[in-house]
């Protein structure tokens, strides 16, 4: 639901370099297009229950037909009759009058005001309401209804972040932005959503077909099938159809099915990822049967969603996760499992597993070793492990993973085994699953991403091991090239040259990100190809890191697919007009085109819609910066730091303006502070240590470059500092160690081996 989104449901994408030659560049003529055929339009759920009354039936008052809907005595399941809430301090309470429900709880402003529920929102195991404001936003109450029993702990009132103290400056505040139905809920909980926001006055009028998850959200618009389905000899295929006549045939060898035939089954996956995935939305012309990428950006297994090993840390909704899985890569998908209308398992307990797995291989002691119908013996238990969010909303990890105690050993990601053995150590439990299952465990791509993430030494060519291992997750191997952009050597063009053709559009996508590392030849050589994409998130990636480039660096045909894609960009930012991000990229592409007044005003339009935002800040800052403005950079950080004084970034940006500015007593103080804030920061401790070595406190500079080095061993400009450092100090031994390291990260560097004969 709502909690689990972050600023990455918006797509924020720094553009720095001159375009303005390509802007002015004229696109070529093209021919007159032929009529395009009239769309299907949406027809409603009555009408395909006409036809289709017992997928009908098993959808009726599902979690999908529920999903969102008008709050009357039917619908609303919290206590309304009188019932207070304390959180933080703010008393609220919930009440009926006239037929509709009403809470009085703290306003944006903090007082206390009276609301009308409009919605509910979801049904179990809790629910969530909604409030509608004259503009046109809905808004989702932090205080949502626990709808279990009362046996289970339900049947109360509680909010969602029982810990964070949310008051009404904050930016998780019920009234902001991250809970702001109409971008982050609507296409997700309701039909053929349209937002319809206008900036000029910052409203929405929010349209839908249907309030609910309803039949054409899966299948797409079906008019023209009704009308061909009453037509003489009509053909009923013009709506989404996933019946492909596959079937399971028994292994009994292995005791696994095996799936005849062995077609793609990645039609019915797409399609229920456009909801059931942790992404970014950059069109609302979303085509049932196109790949989920064309219209939306899928998040890869970054640090703050997923543990090293793929693990769900953050709520990410199941594609990502199951994209990993050996169930996806031997073509299961969603509807082996769930029957699609009711979304309800197939089978109770372990029989949904059985259905491919032999139980007299799998359900026995011998293998998963607990007793018969113990906690230990559900394979979910094991291989699903599940997660809290939202307090008590449980979700199962789809990745369908071996438990690796060993690897909460060496890399310190969670294990099923320990998530009910509490009071064992990882060590027990690793040397258990040793014994009954022998070993060593074979490696696993979690250890390669921790790694990376870490910045160790030798990072980068397991990194590119990963990416080319046709065997491992596509989604594991994207992820190996996008750390590519952090832990890239030598090597690392001819693992982006190959990632650039890959067959997936997520290692596409990761690829044109990740290029922006390379030379300008290299990047245009690799990453111009991709500006013709046939998916949308790759060619929106290829402008990001295109844009890089001078403009003499292009042929024309190239100079053409970038302004082609540019536009595309353009788009994606006035579809999400109502979030301050957009308006922070817009700004950027401004400042890239030369329009000071523009770009100047897209930040501050980002400031005022969301004043926690500090890239705003820090946008403005270099806007004004690159303008010789210093004191107005000075200025625009100062504001940021009024409303977020614990913000890292924005003290070490105003270090840096320090710095330009000779304020080296007040910098190495801000710059201090920034690498307090956030330690782990290899970027902060550089910057820091820099600092102070130019202003004689070398020793200084070592420790605090040295601790940063322990954390990033990887780092070059870690390993270079330390090592100039170290030779100027009269430290030899320790530079040529340092430099050591660092030729084997760039054996090729002319900088670095002057550094081993200095």
């Amino acid at each position: 639901m709502l909690d689990q989104f972050r600023l990455d449901s918006g797509i924020v994408t720094t553009m720095p370099t001159a375009i303005a030659l390509l802007l002015m560049a004229c696109a070529p003529d093209k021919p007159d297009a032929s009529p395009e055929p009239t769309p299907p339009d949406y027809v409603g759920v009555a009408v395909c229950a006409g036809c289709h009354s017992d997928e009908y039936e098993r959808w009726r008052n599902s979690h999908h037909d529920l999903a969102m809907q008008h709050a009357t005595d039917d619908t609303v399941l919290g206590d309304f009759d009188g019932a207070g809430f304390r959180y933080g301090g703010v008393e609220s309470t919930f009440y009926r009058r006239g037929g509709n429900f009403f809470v009085t709880t703290d306003s944006a402003s903090g007082a206390l005001v009276e609301y009308r529920i409009a919605y509910t929102f979801g049904v179990e195991p809790l629910q969530q309401y909604l409030v509608e404001f004259p503009d046109g936003r809905l808004q989702a109450l932090g205080i949502s209804w626990d709808s279990r029993s009362a046996d289970e702990g339900g049947q109360r009132w509680f909010h969602i972040y029982p810990d964070d103290a949310v008051d009404h400056d904050d930016l998780l505040h019920w009234t902001g932005p991250l809970q702001n139905w109409n971008f982050m809920c609507a296409e997700c909980h309701s039909t053929n959503v349209r937002k319809n926001y206008t900036p000029e006055n910052d409203s929405f009028s929010t349209t839908w077909s249907e309030i609910n998850v309803a039949c054409e959200a899966c299948h797409g618009p079906g008019s023209a099938h009704v009308a061909a389905a009453v037509a003489p000899g009509g053909e009923n295929s013009s709506v989404l159809a996933f019946d492909d006549a596959a079937r399971w045939v028994m292994n009994m060898t292995t005791g696994i099915a095996e799936r005849v035939p062995s077609e793609n089954t990645s039609l019915e996956l797409e399609t229920c990822a456009r909801c059931h995935s942790r992404r970014a939305i950059f069109s609302e012309n979303y085509v049932h049967s196109k790949p989920l990428a064309d219209t939306h950006r899928p998040a890869l297994l970054t640090e703050e969603l997923y543990y090293a090993d793929g693990q769900i840390k953050d709520e990410v909704y199941v594609y990502g996760s199951f994209l990993q899985s050996a169930m996806h890569g031997a073509g299961v998908s969603c509807s082996d499992c769930h029957d699609a209308h009711s979304l309800k398992l197939k089978a109770p307990g372990n029989g949904v597993c059985a259905q491919c797995h032999l139980p007299a291989v799998f359900d026995v002691t011998a293998h998963h070793r607990h007793a018969r119908e113990s906690t230990g013996a559900a394979c979910v238990n094991c291989h699903m492990a599940s997660r809290n969010y939202m307090v008590i909303d449980g979700r199962r990890d789809h990745s369908f993973r071996i438990p690796r105690p060993d690897l909460t050993v060496s890399i310190d990601t969670p294990n099923a085994c320990n998530g009910c053995h509490v009071d064992q150590s990882a060590e027990w439990a690793a040397t258990n699953i040793k014994e009954w299952y022998g070993g060593p465990p074979a490696r696993h791509y979690g250890e390669i991403i921790d790694a990376a993430r870490r910045g160790t030494v030798g990072a980068s060519k397991e990194l590119a091991a990963l990416a080319s291992d046709e065997q491992m997750p596509a989604i594991a191997r994207a992820t190996a090239v996008a750390l590519l952009a952090t832990n890239a050597d030598t090597s690392a063009t001819v693992t982006l040259e190959s990632a650039a053709i890959a067959e997936d559009a997520l290692i596409r996508m990761a690829a044109a990100d990740s290029a922006s590392v390379l030379d300008t030849p290299g990047q245009v050589r690799i990453v111009a190809p991709l500006l013709r994409d046939p998916v949308r998130a790759v060619r929106l990636a290829a402008a990001g890191t295109l844009l890089h480039a001078p403009p003499e660096s292009f042929l024309q045909s190239q100079s053409e697919d970038l302004l082609a894609a540019i536009d595309e960009y353009r788009k994606v930012q006035a579809l999400n007009s109502d979030r301050a991000e957009s308006h922070v990229n817009l700004g950027v592409l401004h400042a890239l085109e030369g329009d000071f007044s523009n770009a100047e005003e897209g930040y501050n339009r980002a400031v005022e819609m969301m004043p926690d935002f500090a890239a705003a800040y820090i946008n403005l800052a270099d806007l004004y910066r690159e303008a010789g403005r210093e004191d107005d950079v000075d200025a625009s950080l100062h504001r940021g730091l009024a409303v977020l004084p614990g913000n890292p970034d924005l003290h070490h940006a105003l270090g840096l303006s320090l710095v330009r500015r000779g304020d080296y007593g007040r910098s190495i103080a801000t710059l201090r502070k920034a690498h307090e804030l956030e330690p782990t920061r290899a970027r902060f401790a550089y910057v820091l240590g820099i600092a102070l070595n130019s202003t004689g406190s070398s020793d200084e500079a070592l420790a605090v470059l040295h601790e940063a080095h322990e954390r990033h061993p990887g780092n070059r400009e870690l390993l270079f500092a330390l090592s100039t450092i170290s030779r100027d100090s009269g430290q030899l031994t320790r530079a040529k160690e340092y430099a050591t390291t660092l030729l084997a990260l760039s054996p090729n560097d002319p900088s670095v081996l002057q550094l081993l004969t200095d």
